[in-house]
């Protein structure tokens, strides 16, 4: 029997994922400072809520409430001897909503980041990680997903390590990494960095790209400057997963100030650079979703955007993701590439 994600990635052009996790669990009553892992078990009827809200909208891929399911991060609730259970619990929700939907909808297990930071500047050995991700891997696939979404990274190194003990659950593998400080990474990796991290591996993922970040025009402006880069002539399959607008203090809470409307036109002009999947991160709601929907169905593919199509659509762009698609990036990609030769 074929691969859902793989089936659906071949009959359509476009793939829609879900929006926001934890922000949409927030506004169902999670509290600041808990494990939003932990309703896996304790409020599985909220989880599906969740869950059913992005089915209704139109969603062809749904996240799995698992983006802190890896032991390191469980273990700040005391928890990381639950990775099993919790990753199980969070699949077998997922999918007996998606059963009673009635729609083919992929379950894609997310993996986050560890939390931890590499030796030599920090504790974790490499095989730690492998395995961490490994772990937690094995337990999305005993649960049912069809992908193994590996999300919000930084480094190059952990992207690495994570595919490594990804790779032991045997499914498709996609990688995202937050492009959110002047179109790099906290930890300095440029579009160009992430292309030719996707082009080593080997054999390669079955998608990458960018998510969260600072807003929809940057998470554009980055498709476009992965398609730039995307040089191996494999046509890479690229995802975006925006945040819903900037956000904002208001009332002493966070609120992000992206509409319905912004994350509609967001979603045309992220397809029309090149991604072929497309969701929105955190602040996006089923509200938003429904409208990127209907933009997505209802508009024909066109010319890619140009940055200043882009900033007059959607807002500012930083001016490190200008200086990329200029190809001012290129300096730097020689040297990252020189590293990792050495290593």
């Amino acid at each position: 029997m074929p691969n859902l994600f793989e089936k659906l990635l071949n009959e359509k052009q476009t793939l829609l994922a879900d929006g926001a996790t934890g922000t949409n669990l927030f506004a169902m009553g999670l509290q600041s400072g808990d494990a939003p892992e932990l309703w896996n078990v304790d409020q599985p009827d909220k989880v599906a809520a969740h869950y059913r809200s992005f089915i209704d909208a139109g969603s062809d891929i749904v996240l799995t409430n698992t983006f802190g399911g890896t032991r390191y991060r469980l273990k700040l609730h005391n928890a990381q001897d639950r990775v099993a259970e919790l990753n199980i619990a969070a699949t077998g929700i997922l999918k007996a909503v998606i059963a009673d939907s009635g729609r083919e909808v992929i379950v894609a297990g997310s993996i986050g980041p560890s939390g931890e930071i590499l030796a030599p500047l920090g504790e974790m050995q490499p095989d730690e990680a492998v395995a961490a991700f490994a772990e937690q891997a094995l337990a999305l696939k005993k649960g049912g997903a069809d992908v193994l979404w590996i999300e919000t990274m930084s480094s190059l190194e952990e992207v690495e390590l994570a595919v490594k003990g990804a790779r032991e659950a045997e499914l498709p593998i996609v990688f995202t990494m937050s492009l959110d400080t002047n179109g790099r990474t906290m930890m300095g990796v440029g579009a160009s960095d992430l292309m030719a991290l996707d082009q080593q591996l080997k054999p390669h993922v079955h998608a990458c790209g960018t998510n969260c970040g600072i807003g929809a025009s940057e998470v554009v402006a980055a498709v476009l400057n992965l398609k730039l880069n995307a040089t191996d002539g494999s046509e890479s399959i690229l995802v975006a997963k925006a945040n819903c607008g900037i956000p904002e203090f208001v009332d002493g809470e966070i609120v992000y100030n992206g509409t319905p409307e912004i994350m509609a036109n967001y979603a045309v002009m992220v397809r029309n650079a090149g991604a072929r999947i497309i969701g929105g991160c955190c602040g996006t709601s089923a509200e938003h979703v429904v409208a990127m929907r209907k933009a997505l169905d209802s508009t024909p593919i066109s010319a890619p955007p140009t940055l200043d199509d882009i900033q007059r659509v959607l807002g500012e762009i930083s001016e490190g993701a200008k200086a990329q698609a200029r190809g001012e990036h290129r300096v730097v990609a020689r040297v990252v590439k020189r590293r990792r030769r050495r290593h």
